[in-house]
């Protein structure tokens, strides 16, 4: 009976949240224990001051979402795991995926012809879940990169440290 309720609740997870990253940004960025933020218009020029080899890596960006799970149980982690499948088999292409039973990792994109112009950046361990949205024009070998886990967590690193380093303090909570 257990293992019936854990399915249903799958398929209702996949089928109430859509399909879209901004769906599952905005389903879970008010869970207990997350970290989200998406960049808005006017904080467009904070991307720009991006270190060089990441600006280099994905090229220019014109829309920014992340989201990032702390503390997840077993249960939590397979739920974002569907999810985001249900996300990238809407209209992505997976350039790399790699599954095993403490990792998950997916580099997905949108293409309008030969240019990649969406990007979702997903990892999953056992026990932080981190997610990134990317629109602009980007160079496909360069996103290929994030495959590395050392590339990834650099991107990661510089990205979340330069958008909270540019925060107004008005809008920085911690200030």
């Amino acid at each position: 009976m257990k293992k019936i309720i854990i399915v249903l609740s799958l398929c209702f997870l996949m089928f109430s949240c859509g399909s879209s990253f901004q769906s599952f940004y905005n389903n879970h960025k008010a869970d207990l224990g997350v970290t989200a933020f998406q960049v808005p218009n006017f904080m467009k020029a904070v991307l720009s001051n991006i270190s060089p080899e990441v600006k280099h890596a994905i090229g220019n960006i014109s829309d920014f979402k992340y989201i990032k799970f702390e503390n997840i149980n077993t249960f939590k982690r397979q739920s974002l795991i569907t999810e985001m499948n249900a996300v990238t088999n809407n209209g992505f292409t997976d350039v790399f995926r790699k599954n095993d039973a403490t990792n998950t990792r997916i580099i997905s994109v949108g293409e309008v012809g030969v240019v990649v112009t969406d990007v979702i950046i997903f990892a999953s361990s056992e026990t932080e879940t981190t997610a990134y949205y990317l629109q602009g024009n980007f160079d496909p070998e360069k996103i290929k990169s994030f495959a590395n886990e050392e590339t990834f967590d650099t991107f990661s690193n510089d990205l979340l440290q330069m958008y909270q380093n540019n925060l107004n303090p008005s809008f920085n909570p911690e200030n």
